[in-house]
Parts: structure tokens; sequence; C-alpha cells
């Protein structure tokens, strides 16, 4: 298991971390297999979508806090239920194949820590599970 520090900047943004579970991929050995990415925080998410268009990120955040606001008459003491909410939304694990070493993941498709009540210093769990080398 290894775990990887995200600096958040924003109260909400997507960061691409695509490239720091690949790393963790390439330096576990295993040629074939799946890696497990959890996020343990319940303010936070992860999720799989475009990453060739920026407009796609900030269409989801708009999308979310139009449905989803930051004040809507909540009763969580600590203001930030909307955050609580677009997590679950998001969901707090993924699972992706990879082959050969590689992630396997489509043509347009990247691996997107979620944050929404940043900015703040979070943690990205990863397992890497192979089916050893052919």
């Amino acid at each position: 298991m290894k775990t990887i520090n995200v600096e958040t900047h924003r109260r909400e943004e997507m960061i691409d971390i695509t490239r720091q579970v690949q790393k963790v991929v390439e330096a576990c050995g295993p040629d074939h297999g799946m890696v497990f990415c959890f996020v343990p925080h319940t303010t936070a998410g992860i999720t799989i979508n475009e990453n060739a268009d920026p407009d796609v990120r900030r269409d989801i955040i708009y999308k979310l806090n139009k449905e989803i606001p930051q004040s809507d008459g909540y009763h969580h003491a600590e203001g930030n239920s909307d955050a609580h909410l677009k997590a679950s939304l998001m969901g707090f694990s993924e699972q992706i194949l990879f082959e050969n070493r590689r992630l396997v993941l489509g043509q347009w498709q990247g691996i997107y820590f979620c944050e929404f009540d940043g900015p703040r210093r979070r943690r990205l769990i990863i397992e890497v599970a192979g089916l050893g080398k052919d």
C-alpha cells in the first residue's frame, strides 16, 4: 500500500492524479492487475473523466455547485454540508486495471482527485493487486 499527498489550492477543484497513480503501478512490480485508489476524507472524492479539455472539469464543478449550493439551509454546523454531498456523489474509490504496467484507461480518460472543502493537504491511498508476471 502506498499513500500519496495531494495539495489542493481552492475550495473546489479537480486535480489530475493519473501520473501519480501510474508511477505507483510502475514501481510496484506486477505486470498485470488492478490498482485500487481510496480517498480517506468525507469532503473529497475521486472520479475518472475526460482529461483532454479542462472545460469538462469546470463544467462538472459548475453543475455540482448549481445543484448543491454551498448555503442551502443545511443543519451541519461546520458549514461544509455541500462538500459532504458532492464527495458522496463522486465516490471515495476507483479501481483501474493495468496491463504491462500501464493503466488501462480510454484515450481521453484521466483519474481526478476531487476537492470540495479546500484548500487542504489530502491523502490518497493506493493498493496494487497483481496477477503476476507473464
